[in-house]
């Protein structure tokens, strides 16, 4: 843990128990300490590759299903038409937002460019 976020293990170890200075502590102790944290911690959150606690997704897809339920007895549901915008959707796109790609020169954009189009 300490190796993927050690400022994420900090804070969760000083919310959750009021640790501030962990290394003081016996590792074993620190490790039982990080094991009891819980799932919606930064530090198990980054260690599944989470951005949204999995609660939020759950409440997010209930809302989803039940606006499109409401939606379907609606006559642009009937029609087809404004279809109402999923919440999972917005909360998985700024998941993906989060992949930046950064080029250190002009020539490395450009490959990258012929490469996504087929060029190379």
């Amino acid at each position: 843990m300490i190796a993927v976020d050690e400022n994420a293990l900090i804070c969760d170890l000083a919310e959750t128990y009021g640790i501030y200075h962990y290394r003081q502590l016996p590792p074993t102790l620190v490790a039982v300490f990080s094991l009891g944290l819980r799932e919606n911690s930064r530090i198990k959150m980054k260690l599944s590759g989470q951005t949204v606690p999995f609660e939020t997704m759950l409440l997010a897809g209930i809302y989803d299903r039940l606006s499109m339920l409401v939606w379907f007895q609606t006559k642009d549901g009937h029609k087809g038409r404004n279809r109402p915008t999923s919440l999972t959707s917005l909360l998985l796109k700024k998941e993906q937002e989060n992949d930046i790609v950064a080029f250190s020169s002009g020539e490395e954009f450009e490959q990258m460019r012929k490469r996504l189009i087929g060029g190379e």
